[in-house]
């Protein structure tokens, strides 16, 4: 789910909405209208000259990003889309009209796919992207007029519009990602920090997709993506987490939780770095903070285990100073 808006000097939430982050639809441009075949009629003269228009362009369809849309749900559940076919000509060299564009409105952070190929990445609010043009539209036979033919009936029709199957894949947009195993606390975390509400249970992968918190800090809004628990061989397709790993891709820094009350914290940092470095070694080289977790449970920190910061979030204990600290590396 995603969970957006910060009002005020504290944090506060006013929209949940579900999260679907991968659709794929079918989408066609319009038509070009076609010419048309057309003489001029005068006093006394039977078949004046040609003068028939040219028909208009098909529409295009172009994807908008804008940040009033969180989520690819629409696409789930609409798959085709078209724009509008371009107009024939008319009479007297009138052009036709050219079809109307198809605006499609996406979230920052869609990714198109045509088959395997990449054709475009829209990250920032107020991006453009013209996915399939219009057809030309067709001439009249006003362009057909030679010294040897002085009533053309030739036309050209209209050309089609561009088609294509689609996948667009969402990457949230967040300042940081709170990976770690599951039930190693990030729920509990980013509800603490965000008043975000995520599902919260005492046992493995209460979240099943991802949570979008925001948090503020000394006047500074701080996007934060809750990324269900991985597992070893998640990044192979195990367990639920390699499903959204890409989601932490665009994220400038990683918070790594690790559950202060296990018994091998190396291990578990470990198994998480390795997933991270198999599906994407770009996301091994960001910059990381390692934050234990639940220490209300234990009655002394590991020793023996390099890590930033200590925190309890069910107590309250170091959260602050986790805010500070994200604010400071941001």
């Amino acid at each position: 789910m995603l969970l957006r808006g910060v009002k005020g000097e504290g944090q506060a939430f006013y929209l949940i909405i579900m999260l679907v982050d991968e659709a794929k639809i079918h989408i066609k441009a319009g038509r070009g209208g076609d010419g048309a075949v057309s003489f001029r009629r005068e006093k006394y003269v039977p078949r004046g000259g040609p003068d028939g228009g040219d028909g208009g362009d098909g529409g295009d369809i172009i994807f908008h990003t804008t940040n009033s849309i969180d989520t690819l749900f629409d696409y789930s559940r609409l798959k085709d889309y078209k724009a509008e076919n371009g107009y024939s000509g008319a009479k007297a060299r009138k052009h036709g009209k050219n079809g109307g564009d198809l605006i499609l409105r996406v979230p920052p952070g869609t990714v198109f796919y045509e088959g395997q190929k990449k054709i475009a990445d829209l990250k920032k609010e107020g991006e453009d992207f013209i996915a399939a043009s219009g057809g030309k539209g067709g001439l009249g036979n006003d362009h057909f007029k030679t010294a040897t033919n002085q009533t053309p009936r030739e036309f050209t029709a209209g050309k089609p519009g561009e088609q294509k199957d689609l996948r667009l894949v969402l990457k949230l947009i967040a300042d940081v990602g709170i990976i770690g195993l599951p039930n190693a606390g990030k729920s509990t975390l980013i509800s603490a920090i965000s008043h975000a509400k995520p599902k919260i249970a005492d046992y493995p992968f209460t979240t099943l997709e991802p949570v979008l918190g925001v948090a503020s800090y000394d006047k500074k809004q701080i996007i934060l993506a809750d990324i269900p628990g991985l597992i070893e061989g998640a990044s192979e397709g195990k367990g639920l987490g390699h499903k959204f790993l890409r989601h932490i891709e665009r994220t400038k820094l990683l918070l790594h939780l690790i559950d202060a009350s296990t018994l091998n914290l190396q291990k578990d940092y470990e198994t998480i770095r390795r997933e991270l470095e198999k599906f994407n070694k770009n996301l091994a080289k960001k910059p990381e903070i390692i934050v234990l977790s639940k220490t209300d449970l234990v009655d002394e920190l590991p020793k023996d285990f390099r890590y930033d910061l200590a925190i309890s979030a069910a107590t309250g204990k170091g959260i602050k100073e986790l805010l500070q600290t994200l604010s400071v590396k941001l």
